[in-house]
């Protein structure tokens, strides 16, 4: 009669549920928080550069679309270019009328440079001395056409345009040392005291002002020898047919020599400084990006120390029947644990610095979510890719050789 043998199974390895292996992974990280601390800093450092540079880009880019919803995009400049000869041309005295009576055009005004007229904050400073001020005659309703807004004071009126009355702007007060308009203020135009009765806030879309005193178109004519030809217009016209108005704008406001006439739109200008800024936050997300991964290598260089440091716990687990795949995924997960740690330090750490500099600036705080959820999975991969080595280094080890080492 044969006898049949009768083998015993070999026991299947635990196996270890997701909560097992977090708290296993975790066992690394609190027990040396010092040097974990260190390493997570390099991952936060890169990811806090990164979401604060494509926070603030993002920040001022919505500051510039508010700037533009607020002034419009809708105002074109037409100011006098140069002659075949390269002398400065002159615009028509008429110019103004005419461009009003261009359909789609809303508003127009007007302002004409007086550059014999300097600009002193008293007769006893030197006539070399004119801080780069000039002096414009303006229409009274140039405030609203170029959306200007008053620092203090009062825009001019039908009164005090024929009468020695001024109004600076924000640059012209800053380097005259005017804090407010008052009845007792008085600049030097041209030889002649006038009273500055209103200060503007800074002009974003007819920069120009800035550095400028405005005048009374009588009294510039009266008193400051000024000939009556405006040097810049700007016009305000239907958004839908703006390109139209551009297009006739020359040959209107000088029928005799549009190729004398320059048009622009102020919102390119902005438009373009917002590029500017755009191409330098590329370089800064490359010096993030750096700093990024120098945090990565300082997380593969902790892993690998832990694991030298712990042999000894890596062949007990072995010898207790703990799998490779086990070892290998705990110290996987110490890794991704780690990396995490300062990727979350990281966002919120460049979040705040977003939000409290657009707090301070005046700006809407954005911080887009791409960004911040490209950063944590940016920092998920590198702890991965720091962490594999380590991880099958550590599961390569046998108990006897691992409970060996010292």
């Amino acid at each position: 009669m044969a006898v049949v043998e009768m083998r015993r199974p070999r026991p299947a390895p635990a196996r270890m549920r997701p909560g097992d292996v977090m708290r296993v992974g975790a066992v690394g990280l609190r027990t040396r928080p010092l040097r974990v601390f260190l390493s997570a800093l390099g991952i936060a450092i890169g990811i806090a550069a990164m979401v604060g540079v494509v926070g603030l880009s993002s920040s001022s880019g919505a500051e510039l679309d508010r700037q533009l919803s607020a002034l419009g995009t809708n105002l074109l400049t037409v100011s006098a270019g140069s002659t075949i000869t390269g002398e400065a041309a002159q615009m028509p005295k008429g110019a103004e009328a005419m461009i009003e009576r261009i359909g789609p055009v809303e508003s127009a005004s007007s302002i004409a440079k007086i550059t014999e007229a300097k600009v002193y904050r008293s007769e006893h400073i030197p006539q070399a001395q004119t801080s780069g001020l000039n002096t414009y005659a303006a229409r009274l309703d140039l405030l609203d056409t170029v959306g200007a807004t008053l620092h203090s004071g009062t825009w001019l009126n039908a009164a005090t345009e024929r009468y020695p009355a001024a109004v600076i702007g924000s640059s012209t007060a800053q380097r005259l040392g005017i804090g407010a308009a008052g009845p007792d203020t008085q600049v030097v135009v041209g030889g002649i005291r006038f009273t500055v009765v209103g200060v503007l806030k800074p002009v974003a879309l007819a920069t120009e002002l800035d550095s400028g005193v405005l005048v009374g178109w009588p009294v510039a004519e009266e008193r400051l020898g000024f000939d009556g030809h405006p040097t810049t217009l700007y016009t305000r016209s239907e958004e839908a047919k703006l390109e139209s108005v551009r297009q006739v704008l020359a040959g209107t406001a000088n029928p005799e020599a549009p190729n004398e006439v320059d048009i622009s739109r102020p919102s390119d200008a902005l438009a373009a400084k917002q590029a500017t800024s755009q191409a330098f936050t590329g370089l800064l997300l490359g010096v993030g990006a750096v700093a990024l991964l120098v945090g990565g290598v300082g997380v593969a260089n902790t892993m690998v120390i832990s694991v030298l440091e712990r042999r000894a716990e890596i062949g007990l687990r072995r010898s207790l029947g703990a799998t490779r795949g086990q070892i290998r995924t705990q110290f996987l997960v110490e890794s991704l644990l780690l990396s995490a740690l300062g990727g979350t330090g990281g966002t919120l750490l460049g979040t705040a610095v977003t939000t409290g500099y657009a707090l301070y600036s005046g700006w809407p705080s954005v911080v887009p979510a791409w960004a911040t959820i490209g950063g944590l999975t940016a920092t998920l991969l590198i702890g991965a890719v720091a962490g594999l080595y380590p991880a099958v280094r550590a599961s390569r080890l046998s108990p006897t050789e691992a409970l060996s080492t010292p």
